[in-house]
């Protein structure tokens, strides 16, 4: 059999599989304690709604923070593997843990910190993948690990449903440290499965950008930083049919249909990521990454002309999804290509960095043209965004 084509078949090992049950299982796990914060907080525990706000925005800064610095152990094989199974223990430990908060700083503190584990252990998770299957299959296994992902993260929110209905809220983010464990135990195998490498001289922990964005890959950042800055949270997506939905239909309603859009689009990111590493591993990242931006743009100029059609509406969700789909698969694809095997998990950090200030970026300034403009001039800016991040894809081909 031929290398190539042993590839093709085999990609899919012991160790490719357990990160993506790792990713899976942690995600259905943290996803219980986010879907019940906003009740645990406002209804247990009587803290206003404003204090929702603060925990996640110092949450998911941390989180940003954490994963520019997670680079760091993450270049060093040996500290990578310490990293990525202390972070989904601490991830799966503090998240639980707000089941037993009695005040909204206590919820805050672990929130926080829960969020600052899972950011440091992202990088190391994403070069450990890259060290369990060879170049040829990188679209193939990170297309995987967004699809398991993304199936934990459609789980969550309907595991918690079942346990509230069951034993409480309290209780059923407690019970959220099972998955949590499960996934340490997944990511444990991966580890073991890694190829272990050359003994490398142990070096000082420290954050290197300049070296990352160096040739081929620093014109590459340009492209993605660019995407970033117009990636905003789909959330807004949901707001902007729902407030079309709303005149006509009542404001329950419209919440439905928001949700079911939401789900559509969650159920397009998991069933495009595989078919978009596939597709990468045949044809290389840029063309993906590509087409994931340009199906951005498409969605986002949908947004800003759209009425309140469901079925138009439905359509630019699933757009959307497999936009999403096929622009993580790439990124990480990318990274793993070009990055130095020394540099690799700092060029994780970088993209998680750029990933998470540019998103947060992206809500603020739409946002704010929501606010003081029109929902239309928002997209309109978004969309301006991806046409910017396809011309930087195009100058990092040249």
């Amino acid at each position: 059999m031929s290398a190539p084509e042993s590839v093709r078949r085999r990609w899919l090992t012991r160790g490719v599989g357990s990160v993506g049950a790792a990713s899976a299982l942690s995600d259905l796990g943290h996803e219980v304690p986010t879907s019940l914060l906003p009740a645990f907080l406002t209804s247990t525990l009587g803290a206003p709604a404003a204090a929702l706000g603060l925990i996640e925005g110092v949450a998911d800064g941390v989180a940003g923070a954490a994963k520019l610095v997670g680079g760091a152990p993450a270049d060093d094989p040996e500290r990578r593997r310490r990293t990525v199974v202390g972070g989904y223990a601490t991830t799966a430990v503090l998240s639980s843990a707000i089941g037993l908060a009695t005040a909204a700083w206590q919820v805050g503190v672990l929130r926080t910190g829960a969020w600052a584990a899972r950011g440091l252990r992202t990088p190391s998770r994403n070069a450990l993948l890259a060290d369990l299957v060879p170049p040829a299959a990188y679209g193939r296994a990170y297309g995987f690990e967004r699809m398991m992902d993304n199936l934990g993260a459609i789980g969550g929110p309907l595991l918690a449903l079942a346990l509230v209905a069951t034993v409480g809220i309290r209780m059923a983010i407690l019970v959220s440290i099972v998955p949590g464990l499960l996934a340490v135990g997944a990511i444990l195998v991966a580890v073991r499965e890694a190829p272990r490498g050359e003994r490398r001289p142990r070096e000082p922990l420290r954050i290197r950008v300049r070296p990352v964005l160096r040739g081929t890959l620093g014109r590459m950042f340009v492209g993605i930083g660019a995407f970033e800055i117009g990636n905003v949270a789909a959330t807004l997506l949901v707001l902007r049919a729902t407030e079309l939905l709303e005149p006509a239909r009542g404001q329950d309603r419209a919440v439905q249909i928001g949700i079911a859009l939401y789900a559509a689009y969650n159920v397009a990111a998991t069933l495009a990521s595989l078919p978009a590493g596939h597709w990468l591993d045949r044809t290389g990242p840029l063309r993906v990454l590509g087409a994931g931006i340009a199906a951005f743009a498409l969605a986002y100029a949908g947004f800003a002309a759209s009425g309140d059609e469901v079925l138009v509406l439905c359509a630019l969700f699933v757009l959307a999804g497999v936009a999403i789909g096929l622009v993580e698969t790439s990124e990480s694809a990318v990274i793993a290509a070009l990055s130095p095997t020394e540099l690799r998990g700092s060029a994780f950090g970088l993209l998680g960095a750029v990933q998470s200030f540019g998103n947060l970026a992206a809500s603020a300034v739409a946002g704010l043209l929501w606010t003081l403009v029109s929902p239309t001039a928002a997209f309109a800016y978004l969309a301006a965004w991806m046409l910017v991040a396809l011309g930087g894809l195009a100058l990092a081909h040249r």
